[in-house]
């Protein structure tokens, strides 16, 4: 059976390593109430590509305000390595909910870049 495409995809890489960042935990929410309060939507980890499959299930996204939250203390701490940032926040808005988003982080103990992929 084929898996079922993410309408919301990941993409981690260590920069530091040049390797993909396994095993970073990170959590989904959507903003909610008239924008007072983020609710959960999932918690997962990334795989030994960096990637996390299954964010979203299709049908589950709807327009409104995302934000992927990313523990980059822990997974640097795994690695023996202090960090500058203890966790990145990546706050986006997504207004149609019928395309696909692919929401990449480029990381290291001192910085980090995250643009809109394809």
């Amino acid at each position: 059976m084929e898996p079922v495409s993410s309408p919301l995809t990941t993409h981690v890489l260590d920069t530091a390593s040049g390797l993909p960042a396994q095993g970073l935990c990170l959590r989904l929410s959507r903003l909610e109430d008239h924008g007072q309060q983020w609710t959960e939507l999932r918690k997962s980890y990334t795989n030994p590509d960096g990637r996390c499959p299954g964010l979203l299930l299709p049908g589950q996204m709807k327009a409104g305000t995302y934000k992927l939250t990313f523990d980059t203390e822990g997974y640097w701490k795994q690695r023996g390595q202090d960090s500058f940032y203890p966790y990145v926040e990546v706050v986006f808005t997504i207004t149609d909910e019928t395309h696909k988003f692919h929401v990449p982080l480029l990381l290291s103990p001192w910085s980090y870049t995250t643009y809109r992929g394809s």
